[in-house]
Formats: C-alpha cells, structure tokens, sequence
C-alpha cells in the first residue's frame, strides 16, 4: 500500500432535528454545494412525511432507511479465468451509504412535482417495506442468496 487510508470526515448534525443520518442524507442529495437547498427539500419532505403519516417524520426516516440497507450483496472475483459473483457481508458504513443512495435515486426516478413530494413519498412506502429502493435491496438479497455457492472464494 503506498499512501495511508483516508480519514474519515466528521459530519456536523443537522440543525433542526440534530440528526447525524438526517445530515448525511442532506449530504447526499446537495448538487453543487447548495446545503441550503437540500436542506430545504429534506425538511418539506419530512414535513410531507408528518402530515401523510400522522407519525413522527424523524421515526419514519430512520425506519426507512433500516429497511433499504442490505444485509449481504455480491462482489465479482475472478479465479482461474471464471468470473464469480461472490456473496459478502456489508459493512455498516456502507449499509447506510448504499440505502441512503437508493432512496435518493429512486425518489429521483418518482413521478411527483417536486423533490420533496417524490423524497416524501419513497420514504413513506420504504418505511413500509415496499417501493422501489426496498425492491433493489431484496434484488441484492435474491442474488447473494442464489450465489451462495461461491461463498468460499469470500477472501
């Protein structure tokens, strides 16, 4: 290894509810370093979430983002010429990594007006196991789970 592992960035939590997840969702969804407007998007559609559900948006957004992160998911190795779809556990950083990115890809894929609406309603039906991101995750789940065969090239 010639240089040494990036350090992990601390993030600051959100201002309103003081959330570190919340904050990294904001994260994600800023194009062109407009914290402002992601901000903006996040908390109407948390307020979406609050009138749609009855319940606390915070809970919902947490409970979505549990039910999209994978358990297990597959990486390609290459033995002897063959290539393996091998099945591996996930880490957690990038558990949330990858189910805050499906949410935020697939809201983006909704039919909605507005960010908001389309944020509010993936995570409504993501809070409830079903929805696109929840589709994608039991996908990855199906393709880990019909490789498991190949579990011992797992290095």
């Amino acid at each position: 290894m010639r240089k040494r592992r990036a350090e992990k960035r601390r993030i600051i939590p959100d201002p309103k509810f003081n959330d570190l997840l919340l904050s990294r969702f904001i994260n994600n969804i800023m194009l062109n370093g407009e914290k402002n407007v992601a901000r903006g998007i996040m908390y109407d559609a948390l307020e979406l979430v609050a009138e749609r559900t009855k319940k606390d948006p915070l809970e919902v957004f947490k409970k979505a983002v549990s039910n999209v992160a994978p358990v297990t998911e597959v990486k390609s190795r290459r033995v002897g010429g063959a290539t393996y779809q091998v099945p591996v556990d996930v880490r957690d950083d990038r558990r949330t990594a990858l189910a805050i990115r499906w949410l935020k890809v697939y809201a983006k894929a909704r039919r909605d007006k507005t960010m908001a609406m389309r944020l509010a309603a993936e995570l409504i039906s993501a809070s409830n196991s079903e929805g696109a991101a929840v589709k994608k995750k039991e996908d990855i789940h199906r393709m880990a789970e019909a490789n498991k065969a190949f579990a011992h090239f797992k290095w």
